[in-house]
């Protein structure tokens, strides 16, 4: 099955990618990073855990845990649809909650997209329609996606080391700054913090984690 047929379901990991339209750049300077990173809080954050994320200039990647599915509901209380859910059946609920992990999905991309439109006086597509996605299923590949987003803008040549490029989760990540990254359990599969480092500075193989994630 294509990556970008997953389906998106409660209580899984996936690795979330997506990038510019024809490989073109999404983000232009600073403040379009900080913009993203904000939206993503707003959109993201009702239906998903964070674990590990970078931004780079053209794509980004991503490690989230969807949430439950009482926990979504909880968070869209407010919309008419997912009022007195009780009478409907089971089949019906799993469609509503599947189809609102991808709006919202959506509306980050389309709210980012717009604001770059207007930022830049450009119109038409900013990111690719389909973004992809991969269930993540052995903290084995947790760790190893850990790090490859983190090693992304070392692989690209934007840095020498992950902790160098600022728009990536790894400094939060071992830092005692607040954070809504998952850093405890972050830190937990690596054991501790000085292990976490170790392993950072570790040569990963990319053309491995490329052909299993089949990322372009």
């Amino acid at each position: 099955m294509s990556s970008n047929k997953v389906l998106l379901q409660p209580n899984k990991f996936y690795h979330i990618f997506n990038r510019g339209i024809n490989s073109a750049d999404l983000f232009f300077e600073p403040d379009n990073y900080r913009y993203f990173l904000i939206l993503y809080d707003k959109y993201i954050e009702p239906v998903a855990d964070t674990f590990a994320w970078v931004l780079m200039k053209n794509h980004f990647h991503l490690l989230i845990k969807i949430h439950s599915k009482e926990d979504i509901i909880s968070s869209f209380q407010h919309l008419k649809r997912f009022k007195n859910l009780q009478n409907n059946k089971e089949k019906e609920i799993d469609n509503l909650i599947t189809k609102r992990i991808y709006q919202q999905f959506s509306n980050l991309f389309n709210a980012y997209t717009k604001a770059i439109n207007k930022r830049f006086n450009r119109t038409g597509a900013l990111f690719e329609s389909n973004f992809h996605r991969k269930e993540i299923k052995h903290i084995h590949y947790l760790k190893n996606l850990v790090l490859y987003i983190h090693y992304n803008p070392v692989h690209h040549g934007f840095c020498n080391y992950p902790e160098d490029y600022i728009w990536s989760s790894y400094r939060s990540l071992i830092s005692f700054n607040p954070t809504k990254t998952k850093r405890e359990t972050v830190i937990g599969w690596f054991n501790d913090t000085a292990n976490f480092k170790a392993q950072h500075e570790e040569n990963s193989d990319f053309k491995m984690i490329d052909e299993w994630l089949e990322v372009d």
